[in-house]
Order: structure tokens, then C-alpha cells, then sequence
């Protein structure tokens, strides 16, 4: 039995699906740590220091000024705020699917990305509007068209219009499949049957569009998510194994031997350490 406490933590929305503060109010009760989120996070640095950063999945990211980074839910996070100011909006799975189109992009999350110095000011201002609403009224509907005019501006810059649209939402519709499903199935039909084309035309876009494979895309999900425990939590290598879909923990060790060349007790004390 895996008991909760040996697990990352993990920070939930209570009783609201959409909240927001400055960088400056959330205070570091809410970023010190390395936790998760069962949410999606956006966060705008508008202002940071020489040696403002964070960790976000095993990497170190150093930021600049005016820089977007977008959280997505289990991503292993942390992050040390000495007084950097900017925004947060923290926005539950629901709002954020109907509010933004751009989640194929945010599954494996969004690396801090500059806004581009044109869009600034209107950022700021959809910004100004949401902070409003969201202190007074608080009007749902409202919140998501603002939302949604923020992620439309900001979603052309991380994920621009090219071609081979049918091929590439597959892709997406594919990264959403194996984020839900990567424990339970481990085989490419599973997807392929999901997204009702062949195993070899599936394999075709993938090599296309992402120079691997189906199998090499669920390994990697695999792999990170082993990683996170291995470095964050408490369970035992037998234990995540279980949890990950592994029947037998030596299997689980070779299978993460092979792609990372180390085995999981020789990584969890190199982190630790």
C-alpha cells in the first residue's frame, strides 16, 4: 500500500476553479518546494532579478524579464520568490480546455517563453481586466473571455499556424491520449485505435512531425514520471514500478536502465545527494 504522505505533494484548487495574484502576494508558502498542481498555472515574470529561477521537471530555467511560463497539471515544479512581480493565474483543467487552444502544446508544459514586446501592452490590459473582474464580481463567463483573449495572444507565439493541420492535431489529440493513458496502455495500437487510423500511418506522422515513435513518446512519459518520484517522493523503487503499470519492479529497473543508463536506486541517491 503506497501511503499518502510518501507522495509529491500536490496543491489543488479549493473552492474556486479560477484564481489570481501578483507574484509579490502569493507569498512562498505557495511556491517553495518542489510540489505539483492538479491544475494548469500561468505565470508572467514582469520583473525578476539576476538569479530569479526555477525548476521545472529536472531543469533549471534562469528568467528574464517579461518572460510566460504555463504549468501544467503533475508537472514537478519549484520556485523561490524573493520579491519578483508579475502575475499567476491558476486555472482548473475545465476552464483552461474551454479557455485556451493551445493544451497539446502545455501536456509536457510550456518553457518560459519571452512575450513578444508588441503584444505587451494588450497583455497588460486583458491582464488589468481580469484582475478587476476577479476581485469584484468574479463573473465566470467573464473570466473565460478574458482568459481566452490572453491564451489567443500568447498561443501564436508557442504554437503558430503551419501546415499539415489534420496530421498535427493528431499529434496533439495523440500527446493528450498518452498524458491520460500512458500507465494502462503501453502499446501503439491502443492510440492508434483511439485516433481510428492505422498503427503504421500513426507511426508515419510521428516520425514526421516528431523524428520518433509512438512507443518512444510513452517510454519518455514513463521515464519523466519515474524521474519525479525517484527524485521528489518517498516511495520505493518497488513501489513505483507498481504504480507506474510494472508488474515486476526488475523489469521496471532495466526498463529505465536502457533509456536513462542508470538504474533507479543509482538516480534517486545522485538526486538526493
Amino acid at each position: 500500500m503506497i501511503t499518502p504522505e510518501k507522495e509529491i505533494p500536490v496543491h489543488h484548487l479549493t473552492s474556486e476553479e479560477f484564481q489570481m495574484s501578483t507574484l509579490s502576494a502569493a507569498g512562498p508558502e505557495n511556491f517553495h518546494d518542489v510540489h505539483r498542481h492538479n491544475f494548469f498555472e500561468i505565470i508572467w515574470f514582469r520583473e525578476v532579478y539576476e538569479n530569479s529561477r526555477l525548476e521545472l521537471d529536472f531543469e533549471s530555467y534562469q528568467l528574464k524579464n517579461n518572460q510566460i511560463c504555463i504549468i501544467a497539471p503533475g508537472q514537478a515544479f519549484n520556485m523561490k520568490l524573493e520579491g519578483e512581480e508579475g502575475y499567476a493565474m491558476a486555472i482548473s483543467r475545465e476552464i483552461f480546455n474551454e479557455a485556451c487552444d493551445i493544451e497539446s502544446v502545455l501536456t509536457g508544459g510550456e518553457l518560459p517563453f519571452f512575450l513578444n514586446p508588441k503584444n505587451e501592452k494588450t497583455c497588460s490590459t486583458i491582464i488589468s481586466l481580469i484582475e478587476q473582474e476577479y476581485k469584484t464580481l468574479s463573473r465566470t463567463e467573464l473570466l473565460k473571455a478574458y482568459l481566452k483573449a490572453f491564451c489567443i495572444i500568447i498561443g501564436e507565439q508557442i504554437n503558430p499556424q503551419e501546415p499539415l493541420l489534420n496530421d498535427r492535431q493528431r499529434i496533439q489529440e495523440l500527446v493528450g491520449l498518452i498524458e491520460r493513458h500512458y500507465i494502462g496502455h503501453k502499446e501503439t495500437g491502443f492510440y492508434a485505435d483511439q485516433l481510428k487510423i492505422s498503427t503504421h500511418h500513426l507511426n508515419d506522422i510521428v516520425r514526421l512531425l516528431r523524428g520518433t515513435t509512438v512507443k518512444k513518446m510513452i517510454s519518455q512519459r514513463l521515464i519523466l514520471e519515474a524521474k519525479r518520484e525517484l527524485s521528489f517522493g518517498a516511495l520505493t523503487v518497488k513501489e513505483i514500478a507498481f504504480k507506474l503499470g510494472f508488474n515486476d519492479a526488475s523489469y521496471f529497473s532495466r526498463f529505465f536502465k536502457k533509456h536513462t543508463n542508470q538504474n533507479p536506486d543509482n538516480f534517486k541517491n545522485n538526486e538526493k545527494r
